[in-house]
């Protein structure tokens, strides 16, 4: 098939192409990308702007955020803990919101440009399905897709029932970072990931803040021992920590928000704040996408299942889903959006794939202190009868967490006598030690082939090897 330029307009009817996709966030751009690379005549459809969430409301700005956030810590750190006499005059807001900016908007350039250079033919606008293989894109007409449909279309925040975002008292983690100006008090809902980070940056900016979560710990899915140093490592930053709690009722005042708050303990709390941020969790967005016209349904949370995992293929042949639309195990990250997108392009130009294999993906909070974990945590092994051993070794066990002076921990579960099943860090920078675990335990390494490699002194990263050197049998700094 010959294929478009990319800033070709779609007119008329009788569209086609071999792969539609609808949805341009990281889990469609790479569909479409990998599927253009292999040959394939494509068409994005995508009714906001390429990149999606991830891009201009979540994991780039946000990170963009927290490495200022990062700077602002260093300089506390330096007076009170080196010596060094820095102090910090003020944040020049808006050189700090220019920057950010300026850093999505490059990648963005980046991710058009990609597309462009590729030949997918990006046609901005809203589609629905109209058939199996055919949707009606909004002011260009039908467009026929030969070989698939490929469903793209991301998430939305959850909001607590009865309570409506307004962008500047009460705000969604998609609007926290674009609200007007930095708030002196915050009061987080939701004690996930998403949470944690924007309760970090908030207070790295001087703000007084308060997190309720309803679970008995934070970033739940994470193991209990990560948990609790990461929760023991925000309070001692300053941040109040409410888990097992409740928000009862909510309401907007002149300067900020009223908080009704009943705690873990059984107390009701007022809190006052002047900036409320909901992060409970996001929902598929499937609105106007027209899945009854395609045979599709959706389950009891919002997402499109697939009936075959292996290819990410719903029960409509030639209908496929990646990113935050697919249900658990799937775990809306974008760098899983990036390895089904993959997948997918692979499976509709007739390569054998191999299933995304979720257990072996990261999951990574960038808070201070950061947390990162792949595999199973101590208690998901044990439940599902595992016979294991586990190693906790503290980052401070070496030189470099010494150095660092901020606590950590490395945990490694394994099966006895068996296989790597899970590492969890919790410390500085342990977002940037995280690779080499995943590949421990995608390759189901055992302890033993982890120690024979040698760590460079000092690094933080030490800690992982001397972890797994203790598990070997061949403990240095540390007797288990």
């Amino acid at each position: 098939m010959t294929r478009k330029t990319s800033t070709e307009e779609l007119t008329g009817a009788g569209n086609t192409t071999d792969v539609l996709v609808i949805g341009g966030g990281t889990g469609g751009y790479s569909t479409a990308l990998r599927a253009a690379a292999l040959g394939l005549d494509v068409v994005l459809a995508e009714r906001d702007v390429v990149g999606g969430t991830c891009l201009h409301r979540g994991c780039i700005p946000s990170k963009a955020m927290l490495h200022a956030a990062e700077l602002v810590d260093g300089i506390a750190e330096a007076r009170e803990r080196w010596g060094v006499k820095a102090t910090l005059d003020s944040v020049d807001w808006p050189s700090l919101v220019a920057t950010r900016d300026d850093i999505v908007s490059r990648n963005h350039r980046g991710v058009e440009g990609h597309l462009a250079q590729a030949g997918v033919r990006v046609v901005r606008g809203s589609a629905e399905l109209t058939g199996p293989r055919s949707a009606r894109i909004e002011g260009y007409g039908e467009v026929v897709a030969g070989r698939g449909v490929v469903l793209s279309t991301g998430s939305r925040p959850r909001m607590l029932p009865g309570q409506a975002a307004d962008g500047r008292r009460v705000v969604t983690s998609d609007d926290a970072l674009y609200a007007p100006g930095l708030p002196g008090s915050v009061l987080v809902v939701g004690g996930g990931a998403i949470g944690v980070e924007y309760a970090s940056f908030h207070r790295s900016m001087g703000a007084d803040v308060t997190m309720v979560e309803a679970g008995e710990r934070l970033v739940p899915p994470e193991d209990v021992e990560v948990s609790r140093h990461l929760t023991r490592g925000l309070k001692k930053r300053g941040i109040r920590v409410e888990t097992g709690a409740r928000l009862l009722e909510t309401a907007v005042v002149d300067d900020g928000v009223r908080a009704v708050v009943r705690t873990g303990r059984g107390e009701t709390v007022t809190v006052a704040a002047e900036r409320l941020l909901v992060a409970v969790g996001r929902e598929p967005v499937t609105d106007g996408l027209g899945l009854a016209a395609a045979g599709l349904t959706t389950d009891g949370r919002g997402h499109v299942v697939p009936a075959d995992w292996s290819r990410l293929e719903t029960a409509v042949p030639g209908i496929h889903v990646v990113g935050d639309l697919l249900p658990p195990p799937s775990l809306g990250l974008a760098h899983a959006s990036f390895a089904e997108g993959l997948l997918v392009a692979e499976t509709l130009a007739g390569l054998r794939t191999a299933p995304v294999d979720y257990a072996a993906v990261p999951r990574v909070t960038y808070s201070s202190p950061q947390t990162a974990a792949v595999g199973l945590t101590e208690a998901q092994a044990r439940d599902a009868g595992l016979d294991v051993v586990v190693n906790a070794l503290p980052l401070t066990a070496v030189a470099k967490g010494m150095v660092h002076g901020r606590g950590g921990l490395v945990k490694v579960v394994a099966e006895r006598a068996g296989r790597v099943l899970g590492v969890h860090l919790v410390g500085p920078h342990v977002s940037e030690m995280i690779a080499e675990s995943q590949l421990v335990v995608g390759w189901d390494a055992e302890p033993a082939d982890v120690a024979h490699h040698i760590h460079a002194h000092p690094t933080l990263s030490e800690a992982v090897g001397e972890a797994f050197l203790t598990l070997a049998g061949r403990g240095l700094h540390q007797q288990h």
